[in-house]
């Protein structure tokens, strides 16, 4: 019998991100909070970036934005904001967050390091450029590793792919 596989990947629906983003827009330039602050959500090339007129309403525009992605289903994880702290620039305040497609090789390792370590005998991790591909001769050790990484408060959002 031939081994069985899943890739382990982390990938942002980018389309998601531009709904909960247009959302967000319409929110800061309707709530009378934001009136006369300056207060704006956009795209800046493949970045998010949030602008007001002070540090406390750049993080006012962002939680409005985590709380669209969230309802959409888009993992907080999938787009890094950082320290969270506002650079001032001028006479506003900027706060920009990339998004983050695909696992980096740090993360790669500490996953697959998870998997030989805590997950069941015979299961392989081989990480292939951006993902992780995971085989074994049994279904259920996949589905304990799928278990086991879905248990983990890991740095990226995961999605689990190609399970055959």
């Amino acid at each position: 019998m031939a081994d069985a596989s899943f890739d382990i990947v982390s990938k942002v629906d980018r389309q998601e991100v531009d709904n909960a983003l247009n959302q967000a827009a319409k929110e800061v330039a309707q709530r009378y909070d934001f009136k006369g602050v300056g207060a704006s959500i956009e795209w800046s090339g493949e970045k998010v970036l949030l602008k007001a007129n002070t540090p406390e309403r750049v993080r006012a525009v962002l939680d409005v934005f985590e709380s669209k992605l969230v309802r959409r289903g888009v993992s907080l994880k999938s787009i890094d904001f950082g320290d969270k702290e506002a650079s001032p620039s001028g006479k506003e305040y900027r706060l920009e967050g990339p998004l983050k497609n695909g696992i980096d090789q740090e993360n790669a390792k500490k996953i697959a390091k998870i998997i030989r370590d805590e997950g069941p005998r015979g299961v392989k991790p081989l990480i292939q450029g951006d993902e992780l591909r995971v085989t074994s001769k049994s279904r259920d050790d996949l589905q304990a590793v799928i278990a086991l990484l879905k248990g983990k408060d890991l740095d990226v959002a995961l999605q689990f792919t190609n399970y055959r």
